[in-house]
């Protein structure tokens, strides 16, 4: 057969000039995405894969519309998934969570412009809507040493010049993050400094439609992998020589075949480690007969956050009773409060009417009833009675939201713990889970 040199630079030969995601079909371009592998799972499935020209179109509206709406002349974000939102471009994502080299302006008029790393501004060039490609944001102490200052002096003098041609010289700016010298800079250029991360939260908070269609994409993605994950743990458990981190790392590797990116916590516990809750995985080997819990928090195909949580009781004798009660209270928990889901609830609703554990389930139940999702977990925060705040979140579900739905069941004192989530569609008349894993049948007592 064959070989043509048209075919061999495409990431699917079988495919045209340009994917289903109305990306170009060049295994050589700077834009990340999916792999042969999700592409031929989402066709299996039958999903229909997003528009991303659509989905980057649709950000970069409502992040303009919510500046626009708040009289401020633009919004400075130096998030690393607030940039991902505004440009869909990532650059070593991770290492700029905590060394914030990358920022982007985005003014009142839609102008938007990126700070990159200087030897990396191709990485944004793909999409028209970021109209320059600079650098010099990076205004931390190890990349500027004792020079800061002057760096931030040179940076905040540009947004400000921005500002004046694109900003109709409003000089209320919100800012996400920033570093101290960069505030003080902004300040001295006459800058009023909003609260960014308000107008970032709550635009990222309504997904749109091709934002929907990716967010199931990643999710079936998620689950294959995690449904890898499970057969690997109930074909190595039993052998007495897995470990809670060789489990973990199957689904770190399944989800990177398919084009995903990271993983945010390392939420797998075995046996007595899942209680307390929060204990992060490690080298216990884990044993026959025993509960493993895990909670994905897995940064996905195109960049989005799949936030599910499951329970399994791996072995060849039954869980006991308290356990399987422990599940079936677990997925009650759920599976009631995802009923109060729907467009015009208020969220203080859902934090007074939620289904309420048992008393020795109450001292280690999890932090949050819901909480929303997106590109990572994001707003609102949905928070049990004996947390509420008056007012902190005094708003009401909306079409298009996304909400993961939270249970975790510890009994005080025990030796196991319960964790199970569902991500969760908020539709034009209640609700669609989104979440399609199955729950642990001998936990559930089904079998």
């Amino acid at each position: 057969m064959n070989s043509h040199y048209s075919d061999r630079r495409k990431i699917d030969p079988t495919k045209g000039s340009i994917l289903g995601d109305s990306t170009p079909n060049d295994m050589n371009r700077v834009e990340i995405g999916p792999t042969q592998l999700a592409f031929r799972e989402w066709e299996n499935a039958g999903l229909t894969l997003p528009n991303l020209h659509k989905m980057r179109q649709y950000r970069w509206e409502r992040l303009t519309q919510h500046i626009v709406d708040r009289d401020f002349g633009g919004l400075l974000m130096f998030d690393p998934l607030n940039i991902r939102y505004a440009t869909d471009s990532t650059n070593m994502q991770l290492w700029n969570t905590h060394n914030p080299f990358r920022a982007v302006l985005l003014c009142a008029d839609g102008y938007m412009v990126i700070w990159d790393y200087k030897n990396s501004p191709f990485l944004s060039e793909f999409n028209p809507l970021v109209k320059e490609q600079r650098s010099g944001a990076d205004l931390f102490y190890f990349d500027r040493g004792d020079k800061v200052d002057i760096a931030a002096d040179v940076f905040s003098n540009e947004v400000r010049e921005l500002i004046e041609s694109h900003g109709n010289n409003n000089k209320r700016l919100a800012v996400d993050k920033i570093m101290l010298h960069g505030l003080r800079a902004l300040e001295s250029q006459g800058f009023e400094i909003m609260e960014g991360e308000e107008v970032t939260e709550k635009s990222r908070s309504i997904k749109g439609v091709d934002e929907i269609l990716a967010m199931r994409c990643a999710s079936v993605a998620c689950e294959n992998a995690v449904q890898i994950m499970e057969q690997a743990a109930r074909c190595g458990v039993p052998n007495g020589n897995m470990s809670e981190d060789d489990i973990w790392a199957v689904l770190h590797a399944e989800n990177i075949k398919r084009g995903g990116e990271w993983i945010e916590t390392r939420l797998l516990a075995s046996g007595p480690r899942t209680n307390p809750w929060f204990q992060e995985c490690g080298p216990r080997i884990v044993q026959n007969n025993e509960i493993v819990a895990f909670d994905t928090d897995l940064i996905g195909s195109y960049g989005i956050c799949v936030d599910i949580s499951r329970t399994w009781w791996i072995g060849d004798k039954p869980p006991r009773p308290d356990m399987i009660y422990a599940m079936q209270h677990a997925h009650e928990h759920i599976m009631q409060n995802m009923e109060m889901l729907r467009p015009g609830v208020h969220m203080r609703e859902l934090t007074m009417n939620t289904h309420v554990l048992d008393d020795n389930f109450q001292k280690g139940k999890y932090g949050c009833l819901m909480h929303g999702v997106g590109l990572c977990d994001e707003w609102p925060l949905i928070p049990y009675p004996d947390k509420f705040v008056e007012g902190a979140y005094d708003y009401y579900l909306e079409e298009g939201m996304v909400l993961c739905v939270e249970a975790l069941v510890s009994p005080e004192g025990g030796d196991f713990s319960i964790k199970l989530e569902d991500q969760v569609l908020i539709t034009a008349d209640g609700f669609e889970n989104l979440s399609e894993y199955p729950f642990d049948a001998s936990l559930m007592g089904l079998s």
